[in-house]
Protein backbone atom coordinates (compact mmCIF):
# COMPACT_ATOMS: atom_id res chain seq x y z
CA UNK A 1 0.00 0.00 0.00
CA UNK A 2 1.54 3.26 -1.13
CA UNK A 3 4.72 1.86 -2.68
CA UNK A 4 3.73 2.92 -6.20
CA UNK A 5 2.43 -0.38 -7.59
CA UNK A 6 -0.07 1.27 -9.92
CA UNK A 7 2.24 3.95 -11.31
CA UNK A 8 5.12 1.51 -11.67
CA UNK A 9 2.87 -1.21 -13.09
CA UNK A 10 1.56 1.13 -15.77
CA UNK A 11 5.08 2.28 -16.64
CA UNK A 12 6.35 -1.31 -16.83
CA UNK A 13 3.39 -2.43 -18.96
CA UNK A 14 4.00 0.50 -21.29
CA UNK A 15 7.70 -0.38 -21.56
CA UNK A 16 6.88 -4.06 -22.27
CA UNK A 17 3.97 -3.13 -24.56
CA UNK A 18 1.51 -5.34 -22.68
CA UNK A 19 -1.79 -4.53 -20.95
CA UNK A 20 -1.83 -3.18 -17.40
CA UNK A 21 -4.49 -4.47 -15.02
CA UNK A 22 -5.18 -3.24 -11.51
CA UNK A 23 -6.70 -6.08 -9.49
CA UNK A 24 -8.78 -3.72 -7.34
CA UNK A 25 -10.28 -2.15 -10.48
CA UNK A 26 -11.19 -5.61 -11.78
CA UNK A 27 -12.87 -6.40 -8.46
CA UNK A 28 -14.81 -3.13 -8.59
CA UNK A 29 -15.99 -3.93 -12.12
CA UNK A 30 -16.92 -7.48 -11.15
CA UNK A 31 -18.91 -6.30 -8.12
CA UNK A 32 -20.11 -3.03 -9.62
CA UNK A 33 -19.03 -1.34 -6.37
CA UNK A 34 -15.96 0.45 -5.09
CA UNK A 35 -13.54 -1.47 -2.87
CA UNK A 36 -14.60 0.84 -0.04
CA UNK A 37 -18.29 -0.08 -0.56
CA UNK A 38 -17.49 -3.80 -0.77
CA UNK A 39 -15.64 -3.62 2.55
CA UNK A 40 -18.46 -1.64 4.14
CA UNK A 41 -21.38 -3.72 2.82
CA UNK A 42 -19.95 -7.24 2.64
CA UNK A 43 -16.77 -7.18 4.73
CA UNK A 44 -13.13 -7.95 4.13
CA UNK A 45 -13.54 -11.74 3.93
CA UNK A 46 -16.01 -11.42 1.05
CA UNK A 47 -13.62 -8.99 -0.67
CA UNK A 48 -10.71 -11.42 -0.24
CA UNK A 49 -12.76 -14.30 -1.70
CA UNK A 50 -13.61 -12.28 -4.82
CA UNK A 51 -10.00 -11.07 -5.03
CA UNK A 52 -8.81 -14.71 -4.92
CA UNK A 53 -11.23 -15.80 -7.65
CA UNK A 54 -10.12 -13.03 -10.01
CA UNK A 55 -6.44 -13.56 -9.17
CA UNK A 56 -6.69 -17.27 -10.04
CA UNK A 57 -8.07 -16.28 -13.46
CA UNK A 58 -4.96 -14.16 -14.06
CA UNK A 59 -2.62 -16.88 -12.81
CA UNK A 60 -4.17 -19.45 -15.15
CA UNK A 61 -3.85 -17.15 -18.16
CA UNK A 62 -0.77 -17.26 -20.37
CA UNK A 63 -1.48 -13.86 -21.94
CA UNK A 64 1.37 -11.47 -21.09
CA UNK A 65 0.29 -8.59 -18.86
CA UNK A 66 1.29 -6.59 -15.81
CA UNK A 67 -1.09 -6.98 -12.88
CA UNK A 68 -0.97 -4.71 -9.84
CA UNK A 69 -2.13 -6.46 -6.69
CA UNK A 70 -3.42 -4.91 -3.51
CA UNK A 71 -1.03 -4.89 -0.56
CA UNK A 72 -2.98 -7.60 1.22
CA UNK A 73 -3.46 -9.91 -1.76
CA UNK A 74 -0.27 -11.97 -1.24
CA UNK A 75 -1.19 -12.62 2.40
CA UNK A 76 -4.51 -14.40 1.97
CA UNK A 77 -5.32 -18.01 1.10
CA UNK A 78 -2.37 -19.42 -0.86
CA UNK A 79 -2.16 -16.42 -3.19
CA UNK A 80 1.58 -15.78 -2.94
CA UNK A 81 2.45 -19.47 -3.08
CA UNK A 82 0.30 -19.84 -6.20
CA UNK A 83 1.89 -16.78 -7.79
CA UNK A 84 5.52 -17.75 -7.20
CA UNK A 85 4.87 -21.30 -8.38
CA UNK A 86 3.21 -20.14 -11.59
CA UNK A 87 4.88 -19.17 -14.85
CA UNK A 88 4.53 -15.49 -13.91
CA UNK A 89 7.17 -13.29 -12.31
CA UNK A 90 6.41 -11.42 -9.12
CA UNK A 91 7.90 -8.11 -8.01
CA UNK A 92 8.00 -6.63 -4.52
CA UNK A 93 8.43 -2.86 -4.45
CA UNK A 94 10.14 -2.27 -1.12
CA UNK A 95 9.60 1.10 0.52
CA UNK A 96 10.58 2.24 4.00
CA UNK A 97 7.94 2.88 6.64
CA UNK A 98 8.71 6.62 6.59
CA UNK A 99 8.40 6.75 2.84
CA UNK A 100 5.05 4.93 2.95
CA UNK A 101 3.75 7.24 5.68
CA UNK A 102 4.70 10.30 3.64
CA UNK A 103 2.99 8.91 0.54
CA UNK A 104 -0.18 7.83 2.34
CA UNK A 105 -0.82 10.52 4.92
CA UNK A 106 -2.82 12.72 2.54
CA UNK A 107 -4.51 9.83 0.70
CA UNK A 108 -5.77 7.76 3.62
CA UNK A 109 -9.43 8.80 3.17
CA UNK A 110 -9.68 6.77 -0.06
CA UNK A 111 -8.19 3.61 1.44
CA UNK A 112 -10.57 1.47 3.52
CA UNK A 113 -7.92 -0.10 5.74
CA UNK A 114 -6.43 3.22 6.86
CA UNK A 115 -9.23 5.76 6.60
CA UNK A 116 -9.94 5.53 10.34
CA UNK A 117 -6.42 6.64 11.31
CA UNK A 118 -6.49 10.26 12.45
CA UNK A 119 -2.83 11.20 12.62
CA UNK A 120 0.63 10.47 11.29
CA UNK A 121 1.73 8.52 14.38
CA UNK A 122 -1.20 6.09 14.11
CA UNK A 123 -0.60 5.73 10.38
CA UNK A 124 3.07 4.94 11.02
CA UNK A 125 2.16 2.38 13.67
CA UNK A 126 -0.37 0.74 11.31
CA UNK A 127 2.09 0.60 8.40
CA UNK A 128 4.89 -0.75 10.60
CA UNK A 129 2.62 -3.49 11.94
CA UNK A 130 1.33 -4.46 8.51
CA UNK A 131 4.79 -4.51 6.94
CA UNK A 132 6.00 -6.73 9.77
CA UNK A 133 3.05 -9.10 9.31
CA UNK A 134 3.23 -9.15 5.52
CA UNK A 135 6.96 -9.07 4.85
CA UNK A 136 7.38 -12.87 4.80
CA UNK A 137 4.86 -13.01 1.95
CA UNK A 138 6.37 -10.05 0.09
CA UNK A 139 9.89 -11.48 0.41
CA UNK A 140 8.77 -14.56 -1.53
CA UNK A 141 8.61 -12.43 -4.71
CA UNK A 142 10.99 -13.35 -7.50
CA UNK A 143 12.23 -9.77 -7.84
CA UNK A 144 12.68 -7.28 -5.01
CA UNK A 145 13.24 -3.62 -5.85
CA UNK A 146 13.87 -0.84 -3.36
CA UNK A 147 11.86 2.19 -4.48
CA UNK A 148 12.94 4.80 -1.94
CA UNK A 149 14.50 7.90 -3.49
CA UNK A 150 14.45 6.45 -7.02
CA UNK A 151 12.78 7.77 -10.14
CA UNK A 152 10.25 5.73 -12.10
CA UNK A 153 12.72 5.23 -15.01
CA UNK A 154 15.40 4.00 -12.57
CA UNK A 155 13.02 1.48 -11.04
CA UNK A 156 11.73 0.27 -14.43
CA UNK A 157 15.33 -0.11 -15.59
CA UNK A 158 16.11 -2.32 -12.56
CA UNK A 159 13.02 -4.42 -13.24
CA UNK A 160 13.89 -4.92 -16.91
CA UNK A 161 17.39 -6.07 -15.95
CA UNK A 162 15.90 -8.55 -13.47
CA UNK A 163 13.23 -10.13 -15.69
CA UNK A 164 13.86 -13.62 -17.07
Amino acid sequence: MGCGKTILGKALANQLNVPFIDLDNKIETHENKSVEKIFKLKGELYFRQIERKILLNFISSSIPKVVSLGGGTPCYFSNMHDLVNSTHQTIYFKASVDSLVNRLQDKHVKRPLIQHLENKDRLKEFISKHLFERSSFYEMAHIKISVDKKSIPEIIGEILLSLD
